[in-house]
């Protein structure tokens, strides 16, 4: 057909005697899209792990769940990956440089690793309006590409469970926030970290006497969030934007098979120094009856000492773990205590100390004073009070009986 007849055929069609027939026929199909069932939001879901055996389990975990009817399964959006085989990971780890992901998988296929190790997990729906279940539920998509799932990761402020809390107060425009922010329970880093860490000696220890002040700050239930298990707590006591409770329904997964999780409980500081005064107490009568032996048990003590306080001096130094920065337990683990080392060595075998080692000495023990003191300071206050009670009084005792201005020439005995 040329131009000309289609033309003619368009005026035809547009004219005064098919007007009726065209808005009958859009009415028709306007009439047939209201009567289409509109697509149904995506519901919401934050998911929770109970803590595991692994030394990175211990904090529990979380992941935000979108169960979308149009792809016919949920979906686990999970910010707690990260890569063993990157470059450099162990010297990222130390120096507190690591990066994790988030990645998007089947939900079934998440909950498997949970279910073979006995790591219990539980959902928490979420009542969320269609446009907010929506905006959530592609902000997460946009955030799992390979570009943006990157992010670098932080203990306390900036991990797995932080960021499943942050996509949902944007999700919320703030309120979440809004309605932790104010309210607190008292609970610090420290306090979290240590409890669920307690399962390991080595791993509380590490943590009791590597934070700083800084981690005994008490914080809101928003900080608390770092804590899976406290995000999961304080998501039932949040209300929507509509003022109802924003969990709607809650439902176990998987069941947990693996000891409870800590409980909280007071630390008191007596047993540590009822410990400190006996060691103390040990060391005068080695000091006035076998002082040779003293100064064997002193060089051991010495050395961890002095190797504890030179770790907790790169922290602060060297390394982004901001919350072991100006540590008061270098007071009582003192880097110095490494100079000690030479003295008592030659005490050991009968020959003077040296001044070196009677000036350190000296130091020494007005640091692990000076950290009794910083105990009654409100500036930066920190819960260190049991290692004073513990280490504070065999400073005094090792003086005592060591130092070569109390004793005379320092030599001890053959």
């Amino acid at each position: 057909m040329g131009a000309s007849s289609l033309q003619g055929a368009r005026g035809r069609r547009g004219g005064a005697s098919t007007r009726p027939a065209t808005f009958l026929s859009l009415a028709l199909i306007v009439a047939l899209l209201c009567c289409l069932p509109a697509a149904a939001a995506p519901r919401v879901g934050v998911i929770t792990m109970l803590p595991g055996e692994i030394f990175f389990e211990r904090f529990g975990h979380n992941a935000i769940v979108i169960d979308d009817p149009a792809r016919g399964e949920p979906l686990s959006y999970n910010f707690g990956f990260f890569d063993l085989d990157e470059p450099d990971f162990l010297g990222n780890f130390v120096r507190g440089e690591m990066r994790y992901r988030l990645a998007v998988l089947p939900l079934a296929e998440d909950l498997a690793y949970y279910r073979e190790v006995g790591r219990g997990v539980s959902i928490q729906w979420l009542d969320l309006d269609d446009a907010r279940a929506i905006s959530l539920a592609d902000a997460l998509a946009v955030n799992a590409l390979p570009e943006n799932a990157r992010y670098r990761y932080d203990y306390f402020t900036d991990n797995c469970s932080t960021r499943v809390r942050d996509a949902l107060d944007a999700a919320l425009d703030g309120a979440l926030r809004r309605q932790l922010q104010g309210r607190s329970r008292g609970n610090t880093y420290r306090s979290d970290a240590v409890r669920l860490a307690s399962p390991a000696s080595w791993m509380w220890l590490g943590f009791d006497l590597g934070l700083g002040p800084a981690a005994d700050r008490p914080h809101s239930l928003w900080e608390d969030a770092f804590v899976p298990m406290r995000l999961a707590d304080a998501l039932r006591e949040v209300r929507n934007a509509g003022g109802r409770p924003l969990v709607v329904a809650e439902a176990e997964l998987v069941p947990h098979r693996l000891a409870p999780e800590p409980a909280e409980a007071a630390r008191p500081w007596w047993p540590w120094l009822l410990g400190g005064l006996l060691a103390a107490g040990a060391t005068a009568w080695a000091g006035a009856r076998a002082p040779r032996r003293l100064a064997l048990a002193a060089l051991p003590f010495w050395s961890l000492t002095g190797l504890a306080g030179l770790t907790m001096l790169f922290i602060w130094c060297c390394t982004a773990h901001r919350f072991g920065w100006s540590n008061h337990n270098l007071l009582l683990l003192n880097p110095l205590s490494i100079l000690l080392l030479p003295g008592g060595w030659r005490m050991l075998r009968g020959r003077p100390a040296g001044k070196l080692f009677g000036w350190t000495l000296v130091a020494v023990t007005l640091g692990a004073i000076l950290a009794l003191f910083l105990q009654w300071l409100p500036l930066l206050p920190q819960r260190n009070a049991h290692w004073i009670a513990l280490l504070l009084p065999i400073h005094l005792a090792l003086f005592t009986a060591l130092s070569p201005h109390r004793r005379g020439p320092a030599t001890i005995p053959r």
